[in-house]
């Protein structure tokens, strides 16, 4: 990403300013089975919450808990084996000397791009699934009402990195990100 020159002195800019399109980068393929981690725990509680009617509903009749649970199993099926393989392909990123591109979601899609011009601030986060799995997030907040852009299960070294570059370029910028 680093478009400084060599003598220090203020970095050109391309005359086009950037256009949304898909970013280049997919996230750390481990964020696979970070996703499938959560959505199994997920599962579990409905799971759990189906035993739990069907104890305290003894007495009543079989055949709602039967179909409640034949369902259930389709969605956590569904769920845990399809939902990480697709979000993984639609969760992408990508930084430029100009701006920061993200994709994600995975039933409803977002698509958004930020000018580095407007950046404020940049975190990383690892909560304790993410170091679990060796990964983080990268927040970029900007001078935007649309909130900020989140890119979520990057490997923890190139999320460091990414911060790292998007901070040097934010300081290196001579806007005031408003």
């Amino acid at each position: 990403m680093s478009d400084l020159p060599a003598d220090g002195g203020p970095a050109t800019r391309p005359s086009t300013p950037p256009r949304l399109r898909a970013p280049a980068h997919l996230v750390s393929p481990r964020a696979r089975l970070m996703w499938t981690a959560v959505a199994a725990l997920e599962v579990l509680v409905l799971l759990a919450l189906q035993v739990g009617w069907w104890w305290l509903d003894g007495d009543g009749s079989r055949t709602p808990h039967v179909v409640v649970g034949l369902l259930w199993l389709v969605f956590a099926v569904a769920y845990v084996g399809g939902m990480p393989l697709w979000r993984y392909r639609v969760h992408r990123w990508e930084t430029t000397p100009t701006a920061v591109y993200t994709q994600r979601g995975w039933l409803s899609q977002e698509r958004r791009i930020a000018p580095v011009s407007r950046i404020q601030t940049v975190d990383l986060a690892r909560g304790p699934v993410h170091q679990l799995f060796g990964l983080a997030s990268v927040t970029v907040t900007t001078a935007s009402a649309a909130g900020p852009l989140t890119i979520e299960g990057l490997d923890a070294d190139v999320a460091r990195r990414l911060v790292d570059e998007l901070t040097d370029a934010t300081v290196a910028e001579t806007g005031d990100a408003t």
